[in-house]
């Protein structure tokens, strides 16, 4: 048997039925986005988003995707003009999608004046980006000039050269979105984006903060790196192979706060949600999903489980993470209207059982330390301030002290030698208020009481079967 040929407008035809192709006629859809980052998030994720929109009628809103560094992604994309295949893994079977959004792609330090050119062409109206929050420099609550110039071709560099030549030409403003997973992200660019030009262009400042918009988004999909196999995989249920496929699952979540500076693409008619905070999200998103992916890790990881959906699939663990989500998180936090708490718990209760795309603990567990203050320690004392009870979280608690202290897996946490420390010279006894208490490692707003010293140290007890 030949191999299947390669993914292109050529080669489309040879795809199997099963295989959904683009609701839209790609020849004739111009570019209108230029897409800073273009990795596998964001192929499964904006793209997506953006070729939904096309499909449901929207017109020139292509994409020009930028990779800053590697030219990988341009290598795998160009051949294929674009194209590529978006495989969702769901228990009940594979979902595979063509993806047609993506017009261009081109990498910035070989093809610097191009990608000026197209920031500035009036055309082009949105510029995204997932560059990773290492990319925004950020130092307090500015950024760090030095750092952002040694770097050269900066985000901020980048997009200081194309808004030049649009004032030039005495074109429109463009919007600015970070897709990044960074709290206030529009905030964190526009403030790296001002400090940036008052120092190089301080004329192009003014205009920048007078015409651009810069809107906050908050952004979630699994996307784990494709393999080798996957790609064999999908080539044997697809009929070609495709070098630049996307592995992701069926849920995804996109919340963009509504200021734009002119047109956009109409991404709430495809399941993107415009509102006018996006903090309430990015809230139930850390304290419900994240507290929750934190509790299955290190109760998961005691239980001697590796994923996700065995932890969830657990009798012993599922109903003190549900509980964490719906009777413990989602009462600390003040959602926005429209904002559906329980409906959010159910979608991440079937997410979590998700047994086609495994989702490691031990990675969930890294970091522990910087992760669970907000998580956790912030919606503890929420409650606790309104008389609330919080028994999940605290078992939550138990687990983790005893993951520090290396019980079910190895440590990876920039605080292990710490905790360590308190575990050697406060015991169990002692070591709730060594991590917890006034003065400990985690001291935070939240004290833990009397009977939550005594809940904890019992779960720890169950937990550690003595």
């Amino acid at each position: 048997m030949s191999a299947p040929p390669r993914l292109a407008p050529a080669t489309v035809e040879r795809l199997n039925r099963e295989v959904e192709r683009p609701g839209y006629d790609r020849d004739a859809q111009g570019i209108g986005i230029v897409h800073l980052g273009i990795g596998a998030f964001h192929r499964a994720h904006q793209a997506v988003f953006t070729d939904d929109a096309m499909a449901a009628g929207d017109r020139d809103w292509g994409i020009a995707g930028v990779s800053l560094r590697s030219a990988a992604v341009r290598d795998s994309l160009v051949p294929q003009d674009g194209l590529y295949l978006l495989d969702e893994r769901a228990p009940a079977g594979d979902l595979l999608r063509l993806v047609g959004a993506v017009r261009q792609v081109l990498v910035a330090p070989e093809q610097p004046a191009e990608l000026t050119a197209l920031i500035a062409a009036a055309t082009t109206r949105v510029v995204t980006l997932t560059v990773t929050e290492k990319a925004y420099f950020r130092s307090g609550e500015g950024i760090d000039l030095t750092e952002a110039e040694a770097a050269g071709n900066s985000i901020y560099a980048v997009l200081a050269r194309g808004l030049a030549e649009r004032q030039a030409q005495g074109l429109a403003g463009l919007s600015l979105v970070s897709c990044d997973n960074l709290a206030n992200n529009g905030a964190v660019l526009a403030r790296g984006m001002s400090a940036w030009l008052e120092k190089h262009a301080p004329a192009l400042r003014r205009w920048f903060e007078a015409e651009c918009a810069c809107p906050a988004t908050m952004v979630d999909r699994i996307v784990p790196a494709t393999t080798p196999a996957d790609r064999d995989r999908i080539a044997a249920a697809a009929g070609v192979r495709d070098e630049a496929a996307v592995v992701t699952e069926p849920f995804r979540q996109w919340v963009i706060e509504d200021r734009f500076a002119g047109p956009r693409p109409g991404w709430e008619k495809v399941g993107a949600e415009l509102v006018a905070d996006v903090a309430p999200f990015e809230a139930a998103k850390l304290r419900m999903l994240n507290g929750a992916h934190s509790a299955l890790a290190y109760l998961g990881l005691l239980a001697g489980h590796r994923f996700v959906h065995q932890a969830i699939a657990d009798p012993a663990i599922a109903p003190v993470v549900e509980r964490l989500m719906r009777q413990e998180a989602a009462t600390s936090l003040t959602p926005a209207p429209g904002q559906d708490l329980g409906a959010y718990a159910d979608a991440l209760l079937a997410r979590f059982g998700n047994h086609a795309l495994p989702h490691s603990l031990a990675q969930i567990a890294t970091d522990g330390s910087q992760k669970i203050p907000q998580r956790w320690l912030e919606p503890l004392a929420v409650n606790a301030g309104q008389g609330r009870a919080s028994p999940a979280t605290l078992r939550a608690l138990a687990a983790f002290l005893l993951h520090v202290r290396g019980d079910g897996a190895p440590v990876n946490d920039p605080m292990a030698e710490r905790l360590a420390a308190c575990w050697a010279e406060a015991g169990r006894d002692g070591i709730v208020a060594a991590v917890l208490g006034p003065g400990g490692v985690l001291a935070s707003d939240w004290v833990p009481s009397e009977a939550d010293r005594r809940t904890i140290e019992a779960a720890m007890r169950e937990l550690a079967g003595s």
